[in-house]
């Protein structure tokens, strides 16, 4: 059986999976935020889903717009988090962080 442990760029800025590059998550994210967020990002993606079986187009919207806000703060969309000093780094997870605490469904 072939190894499905995503493999990551010498850099370590990437992921490769199925042969595609992704970005990875900012490796400076403290575990308890990654897992929060990632809690989210799932949450988000599941309103997704439910959203387009319901044809609802504006729960489509709103659990989108989620699932970007949890992606940027993960580091994964936006700004690369290579580029960012640890202060902008700190501001981009802490303040997703809390708009995603407040918005919750």
């Amino acid at each position: 059986m072939a190894d499905r442990t995503p493999r990551t760029t010498d850099d370590g800025r990437y992921v490769l999976i199925k042969g595609r590059r992704w970005r990875a998550t900012d490796p400076a994210l403290p575990e308890e935020v990654g897992e929060r967020l990632r809690h989210h990002l799932m949450a988000a993606r599941r309103g997704v889903g439910s959203a387009l079986r319901a044809g609802d187009e504006d729960a489509e919207r709103r659990a989108r717009s989620r699932v970007h806000l949890a992606k940027t703060a993960l580091g994964e969309r936006g700004t690369p988090w290579w580029e960012q000093s640890d202060q902008e780094r700190r501001d981009r997870w802490e303040s997703g962080l809390a708009e995603l605490d407040d918005s919750a469904p």
